[in-house]
């Protein structure tokens, strides 16, 4: 089964560049290398409508697995085996799972 995991984030006070050099140069490979996770990809805010969006990094991750309940297990018992950097707040950072619901739609 397929799911995507959503991460929100942003950069500690000041470190912007810092945050920025570290997720895509480092932690979104590292991740990639000590989980089973099989694509991460990056996006910055640029709109928004409605219900504003509480923070304005967003990564997404894309996993197969057979029990949602061991995407984040696996995330939680890989952490010591990356780098981590005090440039992302991680105090207010936030980690979804979810799962797929029907199958994936495309343009002809």
């Amino acid at each position: 089964m397929k799911h995507l995991v959503v991460v929100l984030t942003e950069p500690a006070e000041g470190r912007e560049a810092e945050y920025n050099d570290y997720y895509e140069n480092r932690h979104l490979d590292d991740v990639l290398a000590t989980t089973d996770w099989t694509s991460a990809q990056r996006f910055k805010l640029t709109d928004q409508q409605g219900m504003k969006c509480p923070l304005p990094y967003l990564a997404v991750y894309e996993v197969e697995a057979a029990d949602p309940a061991e995407v984040l297990k696996t995330l939680n018992a890989t952490r010591r085996e990356r780098v981590q950097s005090d440039a992302l707040n991680k105090r207010t950072a936030g980690v979804w799972v979810f799962s797929e619901t029907g199958p994936k739609h495309e343009r002809d």
